[in-house]
């Protein structure tokens, strides 16, 4: 079980920043994290709710606090970094971080809490995870064979020509194909396997994928409304095997979001009185 709270997570999220030279992906620093904190893999496996491991979850709080007291910052393309205040290199205070923000947001009415344990506004990533479990939750309701037709139509819209679903009595761990041109020069004959999961997609998996895929494709992809455990992503980018790509359900939502596919997207008309314009008469 994942013992640490989103507030033990802020030194460790620093000092993950620190040693990836500033800067990192998501990605990046929940591995160097993980290094950090010597977690099993039952830790980092551990599920919060849905789609997101506690992990995950908490290191999402940790980053939001760190961002609100002034230690990190996050571009556009999802790159946290550090700044100034936290470029010294000094332990951090992780209860004066806690109050800090606490303080900041009190007069908030938001009833969404870290771990359960306090109130705190949030229009970041946190925000996005109720969005992607309902999106997941529905899709996970989906016949195995209409996932994998989703999965075809994500592909086409993502640029793959020539997609295809397997037939599903045969199709000996390999549930579609297709190719994809770069630069509308060089193809690569892709195969894809698509798991509906609620829980995590584990090594085993992976290597039995990669030995349906050898001598048909170029390259192989799973696609899986759960998670891959830190085995699973080792094995796929395992040195001396090809390489498998894997899109688990947050990038999946992300792909469908960004692709406006079942998702509309609204945005919300805010009104400005310029009362000063009223003077002139």
């Amino acid at each position: 079980m994942f013992k640490y709270k989103y507030n033990k997570l802020f030194q460790p999220t620093i000092d993950a920043l620190q040693q990836l030279g500033g800067s990192g992906s998501i990605s990046e620093i929940e591995e160097k994290v993980i290094e950090i904190l010597n977690l099993t893999d039952d830790e980092i496996n551990d599920i919060h709710k849905g789609n997101t491991t506690k992990l995950t979850y908490r290191l999402a709080w940790a980053r939001t606090y760190l961002k609100k007291y002034g230690l990190i910052e996050n571009s556009s393309r999802g790159i946290w970094a550090l700044i100034e205040k936290g470029l010294k290199g000094q332990n951090i205070d992780d209860e004066e971080i806690r109050k800090f923000v606490v303080n900041e947001t009190k007069n908030n009415d938001d009833k969404d809490m870290p771990d359960e344990e306090e109130n705190i506004t949030i229009n970041n990533e946190i925000s996005k995870l109720s969005w992607k479990e309902e999106l997941l939750n529905v899709v996970k309701q989906m016949e195995p064979q209409a996932f994998e037709r989703l999965c075809q139509r994500l592909l086409r819209e993502l640029g793959f020509i020539n997609v295809e679903v397997t037939q599903y009595s045969n199709d000996g761990g390999i549930d579609g194909k297709g190719v994809i041109r770069l630069g509308g020069v060089m193809s690569f004959h892709v195969v894809f396997q698509a798991k509906r999961y609620k829980d995590s997609v584990s090594a085993p998996v992976v290597r039995d994928f990669r030995g349906a895929m050898i001598g048909r494709a170029d390259k192989g992809l799973i696609i899986t409304t759960g998670t891959f455990t830190r085995e699973a992503k080792k094995e796929a980018q395992r040195d001396g095997a090809p390489p498998i790509d894997l899109i688990d359900g947050n990038d999946f939502a992300e792909k469908l979001k960004d692709l406006k596919l079942g998702i509309n997207i609204e945005f919300v008309e805010t009104v400005h009185i310029k009362k000063e314009w009223f003077d002139n008469f």
